[in-house]
């Protein structure tokens, strides 16, 4: 059968397929970057969508507009307003298929065979994964703890004239959970409008900070409209419903209209209203309390035990918030090798050389805290700790 030649370059994921072996109930599994499910809101959302059903059954079954539902696009707007100090309206926002959809359809607006993307070093997997079916070349840019280093960057911008897109993700990064600091945002923003390249800020863990202020998105310094916005209901509801949004001017999201309408001509209707209702009815600033009140708990509980149970030698990071711990190895461990055998051991994590586009850092792994109850996060964790002192 004779495939599209973009298709030598499609892979299916790690994380993916790690996921299907974690499947099983025995596997304690920091691999995915899964919400707690006992957190999700199901009471509530059987009341929205009942409410939904029963009063706009006939509209919520329907097709509907791409752009997506009117009430959940302005609602999305007024939180970015609010939360960001933007001045967005209704139709700034595109409802997507969860943010996954909205690094897609950047590709397909922004990518030509060859174009060069900028991103962090390393950088969400899904992403890589996203853009490398254009025919992209990837450049990784230097980060450190404050985000990506200006002066590289630069460089890289003026070494690359090819340059298309540059993503990042400053809020609790997948997979370090490092946060930028407002001058490396702000120096972001003036260097895409000087080269002319967006940004897309991608936003799916800036809600849930557990210490500290929430920090100006890379979005409040752009003075050229280059930085769009992702965001996702899934990290603060519920990924089931896989409802998510690309947020920016006007004229650069009626492109993306254009390429969603040739992809699935709009999202679930019924998702979208109710998440809407649900919103109309719940303050779910609440419910991100509960979320980031566990999640900050299992974050501690996953540090001590890590400086507990891990060797001397292995270092990781420590986030404000988000999803993810960030593990490096001693150079002589491969994480791949640690995986195998914590796999016979019934643990689970993501090795990390998956996050560098063009590869190498196999010492290197992604721990996730958010899923697992607190006992299995002590013993998982110790389980590699014990597996690691034998390696080292």
């Amino acid at each position: 059968m004779r495939l599209a030649r973009r298709m030598a370059d499609v892979k299916a994921s790690e994380i993916r397929e790690i996921l299907k072996i974690t499947e099983r109930p025995e596997v304690i599994s920091f691999a995915g970057g899964l919400p707690a499910p006992e957190l999700f809101p199901i009471a509530q959302m059987i009341d929205a969508d009942r409410i939904v059903l029963e009063s706009n059954g006939r509209q919520a079954l329907q097709y509907s507009t791409t752009e997506g539902f009117g009430p959940l696009r302005a609602w999305i707007a007024n939180r970015l307003n609010t939360r960001q100090g933007l001045a967005y309206d209704a139709d700034n926002v595109l409802i997507t298929h969860g943010s996954q959809q909205a690094l897609d359809l950047s590709g397909k607006v922004f990518l030509d065979e060859g174009d060069v993307v900028l991103c962090e070093s390393p950088t969400y997997l899904a992403a890589i994964s996203a853009f490398r079916a254009y025919g992209c070349r990837f450049v990784e840019v230097a980060t450190d703890e404050q985000g990506m280093v200006a002066s590289d960057l630069e460089a890289c911008l003026e070494a690359n004239p090819d340059t298309k897109l540059i993503y990042v993700i400053p809020d609790f990064q997948n997979p370090t959970g490092r946060t930028w600091s407002i001058e490396r945002r702000r120096r972001l923003a003036e260097l895409s409008a000087q080269y002319g390249v967006p940004v897309l800020e991608d936003n799916p863990y800036g809600e849930l900070r557990f210490e500290g202020e929430p920090l100006p998105p890379v979005k409040s310094f752009d003075q050229s409209g280059n930085v769009l916005s992702l965001g996702t209901f899934s990290k603060i509801l519920a990924p089931g419903y896989r409802i998510g949004w690309i947020a920016g001017d006007k004229d650069i999201i009626s492109k993306y209209v254009m390429v969603k309408q040739g992809v699935d001509l709009q999202c679930n209707t019924l998702a979208q209203m109710v998440i809407a209702k649900y919103l109309e009815l719940n303050d779910i600033d609440q419910h991100i309390d509960v979320i980031r009140t566990t999640y900050r708990r299992r974050r501690d509980l996953a540090v001590a035990t890590m400086e507990d149970a891990f060797p001397a030698s292995v270092t990781f990071t420590r986030p404000s918030g988000g999803l993810f711990l960030w593990v490096e190895l001693p150079d002589h461990i491969n994480a791949q090798d640690l995986l195998v055998t914590c796999l016979e051991h019934d643990v689970a994590f993501v090795p990390g050389g998956s996050f560098f586009p063009n590869g190498g850092h196999d010492n290197t792994l992604r721990i996730n805290f958010s899923n697992m109850p607190d006992d299995k996060i002590v013993e998982g964790l110790r389980r590699i700790g014990d597996i690691l002192k034998d390696m080292c």
